[in-house]
């Protein structure tokens, strides 16, 4: 397949956040390009002026440059098709509207929201359901398919604000592929009149993305399954518009749901339950309001883009780690799934585990340097190497680190009352003194060796591991749990080691 025949969009509203099922939509976009060797857009549709939020363009931007999701063409990196936001496109839409109305496929309506408002209140209260602008209530309202024609010109020529509407006709079907859900068959009835061109001269999304995807040769809309109601409407466009042959193939796909499966995942699950569902960072302008994204929780975006890549797309077998190639390779628009997607929060995790403790300790190193230098702590590289070696198969996010590693660059100086009445008895200090001799003989101060002299102490003085671990362990560490307690004391050296011995005993002893 060539190029031109494969192009791929993903078309974000700037009107807040780049939510997690966005992000999904893009990697699936992206994916399906690369896989057929595509070219993937962004395109942003703002034309939407009342919910443009200031900087949500960039935050989408940014978002998509951690996660990896680079497209070939969009608002700042150009390309053959621009522009590529749609309030730079405002005199493009005009000229499409124009030519449905030529052709008897839209209409002049100059009613006002408040005086459709009564007609919406009286269809739900005597009919139980939302009032339709459409083929039978039309020709009794304020359109140019219900007034004398003179009139209609006369409120035009005066200024009057009118909208323009598409024209559907009753009572026929419409029938298109979906490439996840196969045949979607839906009455006209069903549909209204919907507004194609404000007052204001912008355009709906309905006309603004058809004529995009028209001029920007889009072969494949991949979307999210919100727009499903709305194919049918544009399918209709690609009719009245003469472009069939051109229309692209739909993929509708599934929502992502709340961890208990039931409804649409939103922010407010996030904020109940304690995990991001945006993948940066975002400050609200208005409120004033700061919500973590995936990034600041700590993952790494290979991490959450796999976990994402999973929610709604297998590839038909058990393996569930996958590398940004491995990706590209195995996916297939058709092994997406219908039904909605749960989102385990636990199972993020589990991915962004997995992705750590395949990291190098060169590579986490790096990732976690940043935590010393904000705790004004400075160390040699290769040493924080050597810690995250240790440490890594702890660890389910960056942002874990300090907290089960503070103790090889600090001494505890706080043991908790509870784990130091269940270790310390009455001879503890005379056996921690006899230790310290053991310890001190040792010239090689290497893991081998320290667990050579624990054993034949514990041997000699017939006392049980457990009791004299849980001494030292506290002594150095603080805790009384984590790796290997000779690794830790060989990094930490026979000096530093004294030190915490002697430490603990003065602070219990006094």
């Amino acid at each position: 397949m060539d190029n031109k025949k494969n192009r791929v969009r993903f078309a974000p509203s700037p009107t807040g956040p780049l939510h997690m099922g966005g992000v999904r939509t893009a990697l699936y976009n992206y994916l399906f390009a690369k896989k057929n060797s595509g070219i993937f857009i962004l395109r942003i549709e703002d034309t939407d002026r009342n919910r443009y939020v200031a900087g949500a363009e960039k935050y989408i931007i940014e978002s998509l440059k951690w996660c990896g999701i680079c497209y070939d063409e969009g608002p700042d990196v150009g390309g053959s098709y621009g522009p590529y936001r749609q309030s730079e496109r405002k005199n493009i839409y005009r000229k499409y509207a124009d030519e449905l109305i030529k052709n008897n496929y839209a209409y002049y309506a100059f009613d006002t929201s408040q005086e459709l408002e009564p007609l919406r209140e009286i269809s739900q209260k005597e009919k139980g359901k939302t009032f339709q602008y459409d083929a039978t209530t039309r020709n009794s309202l304020k359109n140019s398919l219900a007034l004398p024609k003179d009139e209609v010109n006369k409120l035009i020529q005066s200024g009057c604000p009118y909208t323009i509407r598409i024209k559907i006709s009753a009572n026929e079907k419409i029938r298109f592929r979906d490439l996840i859900r196969d045949e979607v068959v839906v009455n006209t009835s069903e549909l209204d009149d919907k507004v194609l061109l404000k007052s204001d001269g912008m355009p709906t999304y309905h006309l603004a993305n058809i004529v995009d995807d028209y001029l920007m040769e889009i072969s494949h809309v991949i979307r999210g399954e919100e727009w499903l109601p709305s194919a049918p409407l544009h399918v209709l466009l690609y009719k009245y518009f003469g472009w069939e042959n051109k229309m692209p193939e739909f993929a509708h796909l599934p929502l992502l749901l709340k961890p208990n499966g039931q409804g649409k995942l939103s922010k407010r699950d996030g904020d109940k339950l304690g995990f991001p569902v945006f993948p940066l960072k975002w400050e609200d302008e208005e409120t004033g309001e700061i919500t973590l994204g995936y990034r600041e929780a700590g993952y790494l975006p290979e991490a959450f883009i796999n976990m994402l890549a999973m929610l709604g797309w297998s590839p038909g077998t058990t393996q569930e780690i996958f590398s940004a190639g491995e990706l590209i390779h195995y996916f297939a628009l058709e092994q997406i799934t219908k039904a909605g997607a749960k989102f385990t929060p636990e199972k993020a995790k589990w991915f962004n585990h997995q992705y750590l403790i395949k990291k190098n300790d060169t590579e986490l190193a790096v990732l976690v340097m940043h935590i010393l230098q904000e705790k004004n702590i400075n160390c040699n590289f290769n040493y924080v190497e050597k810690v995250c070696a240790l440490i890594k198969d702890r660890l389910n996010f960056v942002t874990d680190f300090w907290q089960h590693s503070y103790y090889f660059f600090v001494a505890p100086d706080i043991y908790d009352e509870k784990d130091i009445k269940k270790i310390w008895k009455e001879d503890t200090p005379l056996m921690i003194k006899n230790f310290e001799e053991k310890i001190n003989s040792v010239n090689d101060f290497v893991a081998e060796n320290i667990k050579k002299i624990f054993e034949d102490f514990l041997l000699n003085n017939k006392l049980e591991k457990g009791y004299l671990m849980g001494v030292l362990r506290m002594a150095i560490t603080g805790k009384n749990m984590g790796p290997d307690l000779f690794q830790i004391a060989q990094l930490l050296g026979k000096e530093e080691i004294l030190k915490r011995i002697a430490k603990i005993q003065h602070s219990i002893l006094g």
